[in-house]
């Protein structure tokens, strides 16, 4: 499988770092500048751009918005035992936006990193 890249927009690139790859599992792959980090976790690369950094990523659209964190896009990573999970990202004072979801494939919640961007964490229904 091809590598796939998904850009979030944060407040604080230190803070993200700590929050993927502490809570989640990412590695940091490149972390250039205070603005920017690309972050790893098998075929997917999360690139962390900074609010209003120099990149390209930051800059102002045409009618005058700014890329700004947060919405309902989201990565989804699935995992073997959510309630756990949740309860340990709890007990470690992290936020999520809703309580677990069981639906006809399985199980999820809506985990929000530190600038508001979610992470849907997903139990397979098939064991």
């Amino acid at each position: 499988m091809e590598t796939v890249s998904v850009r979030y927009i944060v407040n604080d690139v230190d803070e993200a770092i700590a929050f993927y790859s502490g809570h989640l599992g990412f590695a940091v792959a490149l972390h250039p500048a205070p603005s920017f980090a690309m972050l790893a976790k098998g075929n997917l690369r999360l690139l962390l751009n900074a609010v209003g950094g120099p990149g390209g990523a930051s800059q102002p659209m045409p009618d005058g918005s700014r890329p700004e964190p947060g919405g309902w896009n989201r990565i989804q990573i699935e995992v073997k035992d959510l309630e756990a999970l949740v309860a340990a990202l709890r007990h470690a004072g992290q936020s999520f936006r809703n309580d677990i979801v069981k639906g006809m494939g399985g199980s999820q919640i809506l985990l929000q990193d530190p600038s508001g961007n979610l992470v849907e964490l997903f139990e397979s229904a098939r064991r």
